[in-house]
């Protein structure tokens, strides 16, 4: 007979090598690592803080513990406190390879709930969403959550799972977790409204729903992702292939080297004018969107600053009709004479040249700054960014000409 005696243990990435038997100690090496992380006033940070429990009481099963939404801000929290925890959020849960845990206090309102909220905009077909109740035994007396439980008030496709956890003066009176599951399982068991289904609910058929989800989803998810790695292994051993018989001075990889930078400059040139470049500038407007700019905001804003004497302009449309006809009479007539109206709007217009031609100034030096900064790319080879920099700007003022002398 051989015995295997297994002691629970607990490592942290950040302490490597050392083991935490006493959870005590765990938690206090998470508030502390917190609050080096983030400072001693309720701070935040998406850097997260590894652990990893071994135990043969425990499932094999990957958590992310997320924050709850912040309204306010306290202590040295940003004034965006709520923007950047609903960001840092969505940065994990829109994985598609992880479950949702959307956990809700039972003495709320399920219909106000942020974890809902969240989870239906990056999983609006309930596919890897799972309802979890908490607090159920500090709901109002008369009152339960039986509906939400039985998947009737908010249907869920994975439904919904009640569990009833440590309250901090358990946890303060050193209550083991033994002794709260064993509390959940009698709660269950005996309230009236829950111990028809208690045998689907509590924190052990959380976890064994979880570790069953999670494998579904591993196996419904693996052909995808072994098919992509597959993909990713032949391109790399095509790019093997190639470098194989590698020869650095071999004029024809030169040649296809400068292509490839040019034809690179010529994509970076394009998403910095269509906005659908992968580095945003964050600091000012740049490339097409301060072009767009120059047309919608700038070029009216100088049309408004034209100056304008609708006197003058009366009196210049009645000279001109009464010079149109000479000598004969000036019957009264509905519209103005094609001749004085042709002259007249020819007069206007020219006032717009000068707008005209200050926009198409800065819309070329525009073009000829996303060029520059396209050209940072090949500051390696500064031959080729001058000579690139000197061929494009000037191509971009041969057609600042063209356009001046069309306006």
């Amino acid at each position: 007979l051989l015995l295997v005696f297994f002691t629970e243990y607990a490592e942290f990435l950040h302490c490597k090598g050392k083991k935490f038997t006493d959870f005590d100690e765990v938690r206090q090496e998470i508030e502390v690592e917190t609050d080096r992380v983030t400072g001693m006033n309720k701070g935040i940070s998406s850097v997260p803080i590894n652990l990893r429990v071994y135990s043969p009481h425990v499932l094999s099963l990957t958590l992310i513990d997320l924050p709850g939404i912040t309204k306010v801000p306290v202590g040295d929290q940003p004034p965006d406190i709520e923007q950047q925890i609903r960001d840092m959020i969505m940065q994990f849960i829109s994985r598609e390879n992880c479950l949702i845990l959307a956990v809700t206090p039972a003495n709320t309102d399920l219909a106000n709930s942020d974890a809902l909220k969240l989870a239906k905009e990056v999983d609006p077909q309930g596919l890897r969403t799972i309802g979890v109740i908490t607090k159920l035994d500090l709901m109002d007396e008369g009152t339960d959550a039986r509906e939400v439980l039985e998947n009737k008030l908010l249907p869920l496709r994975r439904g919904y799972i009640g569990v009833v956890n440590r309250s901090q003066k358990d946890i303060d009176g050193k209550k083991d977790i033994k002794a709260a599951l064993l509390a959940e399982r009698k709660f269950f068991l005996s309230h009236p409204s829950y111990r028809h289904m208690a045998d689907r609910m509590g924190t052990p058929y959380l976890q064994k729903v979880l570790n069953q989800q999670l494998t579904n989803h591993i196996r419904d998810t693996l052909p995808a992702f072994r098919s992509k790695l597959q993909s990713q292994l032949l391109s790399i051993e095509h790019e093997v292939e190639v470098y194989k018989n590698f020869r650095p001075e071999d004029p024809t990889r030169k040649t296809k080297a400068l292509l490839q930078m040019v034809q690179q400059f010529s994509v970076d040139f394009e998403k910095r004018i269509e906005g659908s470049g992968d580095q945003v500038d964050t600091l000012e407007l740049s490339g097409g969107a301060k072009i767009n700019r120059i047309f919608h905001e700038r070029f009216p804003f100088e049309l408004v600053k034209m100056e304008f004497n609708e006197k003058e302009l009366r009196r210049e449309i009645s000279y001109a009709i009464k010079n149109i006809h000479g000598i004969r009479q000036v019957l009264p007539c509905l519209f103005t004479p094609d001749m004085a109206f042709e002259a007249i709007v020819k007069k206007q217009i020219v006032k717009l040249k000068g707008p005209c031609l200050k926009s198409v100034d800065l819309v070329m030096q525009e073009l000829i700054n996303t060029v520059k900064k396209c050209t940072k790319k090949l500051a390696t080879y500064p031959r080729l960014c001058e000579e690139t920099e000197r061929i494009v700007a000037g191509y971009i003022r041969e057609r600042e000409e063209k356009t001046k002398d069309q306006v």
